[in-house]
């Protein structure tokens, strides 16, 4: 029995764990990990965001079961992140570029999990509308053409301006994955469906 596939699996389950643990989906890890294992990008992207989904959906209903959303913060940012996201999968990044853009990622979430430039909470400040969105469609868009949730991005930025509290973080984190992971899910369903109809009536 190859025992490639089955280490693959098991540390594919650890990082499913360690993230979701933290309001995160994992989709850094799981790129870091299909990297390794010399998954090609244009599998790479669609997996990571559909184990995003599944993740971030259960860390999102442990969360929510005992801290309170921020709703007008947590609507501002999906409302530029959600199209963002989605406008990003349909973006074709070149393989090195990819493997550049991702590499930064690893390295930034690999600084903070060391315990490096870690965000530090001073209190809850009240979130204005138009930075909150502009926020949702930088990381939106960024995590579409990659294919990850947002989450490593979006975490430490609400903690730096004191929008949320560590909890609320976590819970705001999760959902905003969630529905980042599907858009961009949708996104990439759609390039295929479009290059499908397109060969199939584009010499007509």
């Amino acid at each position: 029995m190859d025992t490639l596939p089955v280490l693959f699996l098991i540390l594919l389950f650890l990082i499913a764990i360690l993230y979701s643990s933290v309001g995160h989906g994992g989709a850094s890890g799981y790129l870091a990990l299909m990297g390794i294992f010399h998954f090609a990008p244009e599998v790479m992207r669609p997996s990571a965001l559909l184990l995003n989904v599944f993740v971030s959906l259960i860390a999102g209903v442990q969360y929510s079961r005992s801290t309170e959303m921020n709703k007008k913060l947590f609507l501002w940012l999906i409302l530029g992140s959600i199209p963002a996201s989605f406008l990003g999968a349909l973006i074709s990044i070149d393989v090195v570029v990819y493997k550049q853009i991702l590499g930064v990622l690893l390295v930034f979430q690999a600084v903070r999990l060391l315990g490096f430039a870690k965000a530090q909470f001073h209190g809850i400040k009240e979130p204005d509308a138009i930075p909150a969105i502009l926020l949702g469609i930088c990381i939106g868009l960024l995590s579409g053409m990659i294919g990850i949730g947002g989450g490593i991005i979006l975490s430490p930025i609400l903690l730096m301006l004191g929008w949320a509290n560590i909890r609320q973080t976590a819970l705001i984190s999760a959902w905003f994955i969630f529905l980042n992971s599907l858009s961009g899910l949708s996104g990439l369903f759609y390039r295929v469906l479009n290059s499908i109809l397109f060969c199939i009536f584009g010499y007509w």
